[in-house]
């Protein structure tokens, strides 16, 4: 068997600090006043914000894992159709679109940081849901850089593939998320194929090797992403071929086939339910300061069903997260507690709050509300 790589980060020491986020916009030399104002105001946490509690992590995730695939597999076999398996599905979606989640915890570890959970993601989660950490972390990286975010090459950035308000576009973009998990399968279960020519393999390496739907994003590869994603690959290959094997040799019924496109149908639309909302995605395409950078992102202090449902692990504090994204997901709340608590009243970091999911989601997807003059 391969082994099982993640993408590496840059080199970070085991302890963390404010001072060793690796990619905080709130450390570049360019960032405001205000920006600075914020860190200084971390400084005086009781408890180190940046301080990774790996049960937190080891705990969401046996908890995740447990619940989403026994429902998972209440689903699978229950009879085609009946009531356990109509109650599983939702609660199969939810488990695993939370258990999926984490795969952006993973993507922000630093590279000597909890080896062992990050091969435990990759083989029990990855690999099952063909959904591995290298083919997530390269590109959620470009989409923190300030070289990228906002661009028409940012992977994550909505604005890119859907136009607010333009129906054209958005059916277009509802069209291509029912596809997306089929061309995922269709990736990893054709992989082989892609060994038949070098640049055919540089082709699929390049354009075909991120979960993302902006297709004019250019992953670019070092070394290491090389055989991160050869290794992952090669089980994700075992895993999409027994899933047609299984069927063929009698082992699961045809209806296999659409009872798994319905779970991860399901699960990657609450992901992209959970992106709409993200940021504001109010960028002209040119690279922003890091002043816009964080003004376009959102923090959520609501609590309604949807914006807990789509934002699970406390990621619903996003601006916070992109201002500081070495800050382990269990500490973003409290260090955003904090912050409103210490930082004087006029500062912009304030006014990031939003009141819930659907208050962003619909300018989003609808476009700015037209302005109306006297």
């Amino acid at each position: 068997m391969p082994p099982v790589m993640t993408d590496r980060p840059a080199p970070l020491n085991s302890a963390r600090s404010h001072d060793e986020g690796r990619d905080d916009p709130a450390r570049d030399q360019g960032a405001p006043q205000w920006v600075s104002e914020v860190r200084h105001a971390l400084r005086t946490a009781t408890d180190d914000p940046f301080r990774v509690k790996p049960w937190r992590y080891w705990a969401d995730f046996l908890l995740s894992i447990g619940c989403a695939y026994t429902a998972a597999t209440v689903y699978l076999m229950a009879p085609l159709g009946s009531w356990p398996q109509l109650v599983a599905f939702p609660i199969a979606a939810f488990w695993l679109y939370r258990l999926g989640s984490l795969v952006h915890e993973v993507c922000h570890l630093g590279s000597h940081e909890m080896r062992v959970f990050k091969v435990a993601w990759n083989v029990l989660v990855g690999t099952f849901t063909l959904t591995p950490s290298p083919f997530f972390t390269r590109q959620h990286r470009d989409h923190h850089s300030m070289k990228v975010y906002g661009t028409p090459e940012d992977p994550e950035y909505v604005a890119n593939v859907m136009e607010g308000g333009n129906l054209r576009s958005f059916l277009g973009y509802s069209a291509f998320m029912l596809v997306f998990p089929l061309l995922v399968f269709l990736r990893f279960l054709l992989a082989p194929l892609s060994f038949l020519h070098p640049r055919l393999r540089e082709l699929v390496l390049e354009r075909g090797s991120s979960l993302t739907l902006n297709t004019r994003y250019r992953r670019k590869l070092t070394p290491f992403d090389r055989r991160a994603i050869f290794g992952v690959e090669v089980l994700c290959f075992l895993r999409a071929a027994a899933i047609p094997a299984t069927i063929a040799l009698g082992f699961a019924p045809m209806s296999r086939i659409p009872l798994l496109y319905a779970l991860a149908l399901a699960t990657f639309f609450m992901n992209q339910m959970r992106q709409l909302a993200d940021h504001h995605f109010e960028g002209d395409g040119t690279p922003v300061s890091v002043e816009a950078h964080i003004l376009d992102s959102c923090n959520f202090t609501g609590k309604d069903p949807l914006t807990l449902l789509f934002f699970p692990f406390a990621i619903r504090f996003h601006a916070l997260h992109h201002l500081f994204p070495s800050l382990p997901y269990h500490n973003l709340e409290a260090a955003h507690l904090h912050l409103a608590r210490t930082l004087p009243p006029d500062n912009p970091y304030l006014g990031l709050d939003q009141p819930g999911w659907w208050s962003v989601a619909k300018r989003t997807v609808w476009g700015p509300a037209p302005v109306t003059t006297g």
